[in-house]
This record gives C-alpha cells, structure tokens and sequence, in this order.
C-alpha cells in the first residue's frame, strides 16, 4: 500500500511518519505545501493513500485537486470545529481529529483497507465539502445564470433548472419549460456556485436540482437510476460509490 503525507507542519509530519511505522506502514513521501504537492503529483505514481491535511502554509488542500486529477483515497487530518466535521460524514470521507492518536489511525486504515474505494471522480467530493466547510448564513450561492441566445440573453432562475450536464465536451442546462441552453461554465464551476442542498452531481456528466426527480430506480451494479420531470435525452445513473452519498443528500 503506496501512502503520501501531505502537512505542512513537519514536527507533525515526522510523528505521522512514525505512527505509520508502528502499522509496518512506510511512508512514500512527506510533502508540505499546495506547491510542492502539486509538484509531486505532476511527476510520481499517485499513491493509494494521503493522510491530507486541510491548512497547509501556502493555502488549503483543496487547491491541490484544482491543478491536478487526483484519484487516491483521502484521509483528512485536521483541527475543524464539529460543525465542519459534518462535511466529511456527509460525503463518506474519513477524517482524524488532530491531535491524532495511534488507535485512531489504525482504525482509520483498517477501514481503507477492507472497504478500499474503487478510483472514481475525487472532484466532486472535493467540492461538496469545499461548500460544506463555510456556514451556509455566510455563503450565497446563484438564484440565476444569464445565458446567451444568439444575440440576446435570458435570465434563467436555478428554481427552473431541471439540470446541468455536459456533453461534447460543453456544458448544458435543461430547464422545467424542455429547454436546453449553452453554459460559460464548466460543470464543475457550476457545482461550486450552487446550494449544495438543492443540486447534486450525481455523475461525471450530470448536476441535478433535488426538486427535479420524478422517480428513483434500483439499476444494475448497485447504482440508481434517475427520472427527471421533463428531461428524458439521455439515461442518468449515480455512479456506485456515490449511491450512499446521495442517499443522504435527499435525507
């Protein structure tokens, strides 16, 4: 098992490194910075495993997967309160709660270990606890996007938004009237601008509005599919590992 360190405080670090010992674990590398991890990422094998943690010295973690496809399992390792600790049980994320001790770690990678994550779209993880991690009374998300049609622009509420989706290598919106229109964003742009609790990624291709769902089928390989209202041009499926997240994202 390939496993990475990534803290910027080295003290802490070496302890982690040590701690891992203690399981016949080593350590591939301790990296300490946004930079220096983005760096090792470009030019090694990602590893199956980082203990990550959120502060690092030249900005937060995430920043990381903002340069570089990551697809390794994450640990977190950090001082958040209890409130933002929800982020990580909503999205099924492990976490240790500094300062950490070893019967925690050990349990944490017993864990990784006999339910090992299939490689999947770490992104959208990524940036549903991004959102989760700042209070919702602090953050305001998009009522409305202006689109271009030809020569004019439409203001379209996120109310009548059905879904967005890409396709082509462009970005769509569906809407409650069947309509379908050319975005300036990316999907993941997208994601990131809107109330975690009313859109969801379901997939790589699809962000769907929770008030949008007509029906919710078992489908094969554990995974559900999707019926919208008024959407029907192509099949939306939850991928498997993100089955239970979306359970609870309706919950």
């Amino acid at each position: 098992m390939k496993v990475i360190i990534i803290e910027d405080e080295k003290p802490s670090a070496r302890r982690l490194g040590r701690m891992l010992s203690g399981l016949n674990i080593q350590a591939q590398a301790m990296l300490h910075s946004v930079r220096e991890s983005v760096e090792w990422f470009k030019t090694n094998e990602h590893p199956d495993l980082i203990l990550l943690d959120i502060q690092l010295s030249d900005g937060l973690s995430f920043e990381i997967f903002e340069e570089v496809e990551v697809n390794s399992a994450i640990i977190f390792t950090t001082a958040y309160d209890e409130y933002a600790l929800k982020a990580f049980k909503l999205n099924s994320i492990d976490y240790l709660l500094k300062p950490i001790d070893d019967e925690e770690l050990e349990v944490a990678i017993e864990k990784f270990k006999s339910n090992q994550p299939e490689k999947h779209d770490l992104m959208v993880d990524i940036n549903q606890i991004k959102k989760l991690l700042v209070n919702p009374l602090e953050r305001e998300y998009k009522s409305r996007f202006t689109i271009k049609v030809g020569q004019h622009l439409r203001v379209v509420d996120t109310s009548d938004i059905e879904c967005f989706y890409s396709d082509q290598k462009a970005t769509y919106c569906h809407t409650n009237q069947g309509k379908n229109y050319l975005m300036d964003f990316s999907l993941e742009q997208i994601d990131d601008k809107l109330d975690p609790s009313k859109f969801y990624r379901v997939n790589r291709k699809f962000l769907i509005h929770m008030e949008a769902i007509s029906d919710i089928i078992s489908y094969t390989n554990s995974r559900l599919q999707i019926k919208l209202n008024h959407f029907n041009e192509q099949e939306i499926v939850v991928s498997r590992e993100r089955v239970k997240d979306f359970k609870n994202w309706l919950e």
